[in-house]
């Protein structure tokens, strides 16, 4: 994964003058959005959860979920989002150079690295404009399962009928990668 991550690097850079782009230092801000924004999503679910279990989670996701990233976005100057190969919201459906990451990730994750470091990023250009994006997947934890594991309540599974009708989500176990934090600047 380094090495790939160096060698894009290495391309990118390659073809900007040396003074125009410091990697280090847009990765080190992406991840420290990424973390926040993490923190931050989390503890809205686990609030929910615990004020009312899964099924208040789910209320609780759907609606402070879009508010917490358009505060992360605002907060900090860049676009932000999720997405994932199995959506539950389709609002948050990868475009094709995301598609391609959490794809590489899934590979990276079959040859064992550890999904708390999988991240890639590069510059790209975007509608003629040179743009840093981000990816940093999302690990499948044990509290993950009660609304998106293999086996989940029916009372859960009614409610999620009802907030996401065209739900993939589901079917995870700890340790699968659940989607990415995905951000992007244009500069």
């Amino acid at each position: 994964m380094k090495l790939i991550k160096l060698l894009l690097v290495s391309a990118v850079v390659g073809v900007l003058p040396a003074h125009a782009v410091d990697m280090d230092a847009l990765n080190s801000e992406a991840r420290g959005i990424a973390m926040n924004f993490g923190k931050s999503l989390k503890h809205e679910l686990m609030q929910g959860m615990k004020e009312g279990g899964p099924i208040n989670a789910l209320d609780v996701c759907n609606t402070a979920a879009p508010q917490v990233t358009q505060a992360a976005g605002k907060s900090s100057g860049w676009d932000v989002a999720r997405t994932s190969l199995k959506l539950r919201n389709a609002t948050n459906a990868p475009d094709e150079w995301e598609q391609g990451v959490l794809q590489r990730f899934e590979e990276i994750k079959m040859s064992g690295e550890n999904i708390k470091k999988i991240e890639f990023s590069e510059i790209v250009e975007m509608d003629g404009k040179k743009t840093f994006r981000y990816m940093k997947a999302i690990p499948t934890a044990k509290p993950c399962m009660a609304c998106h594991g293999k086996s989940i309540d029916p009372a859960v599974e009614t409610k999620l009928q009802t907030l996401y009708p065209q739900d993939k989500a589901r079917g995870y176990v700890p340790g699968d990668i659940r989607g990415a934090f995905s951000l992007q600047k244009t500069f």
